[in-house]
């Protein structure tokens, strides 16, 4: 059965904050993204063996950054660096005619923050990795919300509970690591200064492959590199003065 102690949440130190050994694997969960990348990137420093897991739900996005990921991933080639694994949990069958799955209406840089909630979100992320790792004899997943993420999904209550509850089904004690809850979007950024941050992908309406610079998260996106003082190697199909 975990406890709270099996929830970790972050400090300034990747290694400070881990719940499991530097000569333990962990599994990383790794949409593509900003702060998951900056993550794996720090998880590869520390343990002897990293996986990385993505999930797909048949997201607009998620053929884009797909490819991001991969070409991320390649850059970071290390012995150390396991093959990335793909679960699915299609969600179309709950969301339906949803922005997130039509590729329509998406909000904008002007939306709520409750524009961008998809409902279950971090239930599906962290089921189907939790049982992989307890199958796999993995002893920890990490996975990258911030201190500012202001969904209900995302709160220290929602993980340790979440944790515990497909932990007691499995009769696991699969640790789960929250390495940036204490911390800020600028700071995170800063970590990871030195990973080909290029080849990240935050994008809920590409163009062509790439961002399309208006989007709520594209906005997100160009926040972080200004806040963090870090210059944006992102190429947008639209710029914006």
């Amino acid at each position: 059965m975990t406890t709270l102690s099996n929830t970790h949440v972050g400090d300034d130190s990747y290694a400070q904050s881990s719940p499991v050994g530097a000569d333990q694997p962990i599994a990383i969960l790794i949409s593509g993204g900003l702060d998951s990348a900056i993550l794996l990137g720090e998880a590869l420093k520390v343990h002897p063996k990293v996986h990385p897991i993505t999930l797909r739900g048949g997201l607009a996005w998620e053929p884009s950054e797909q490819e991001h990921l991969s070409r991320f991933l390649k850059a970071l080639a290390s012995p150390k660096l396991a093959p990335l694994v793909t679960l699915t949990q299609p969600v179309d069958d709950l969301y339906g005619r949803h922005w997130s799955t039509t590729g329509e209406a998406i909000p904008d840089a002007h939306s709520p923050d409750d524009a961008v909630f998809l409902p279950g979100r971090n239930v599906f992320l962290l089921a189907k990795p939790i049982v992989y790792c307890h199958m796999h004899n993995i002893p920890a997943v990490a996975m990258a919300p911030l201190q500012t993420n202001p969904f209900p999904d995302a709160t220290p209550e929602f993980f340790h509970n979440m944790v515990s509850v497909v932990n007691l089904a499995l009769k696991g004690n699969v640790a789960l690591r929250l390495p940036y809850m204490g911390l800020r979007k600028r700071q995170v950024m800063r970590r990871g200064r030195d990973l080909p941050l290029e080849l990240t992908f935050s994008c809920i309406h590409p163009q062509g492959g790439i961002h399309c610079g208006v989007c709520n998260k594209c906005a997100e996106r160009r926040h972080a590199f200004a806040e963090a003082s870090l210059p944006d190697p992102t190429p947008y199909a639209k710029e914006v003065s």
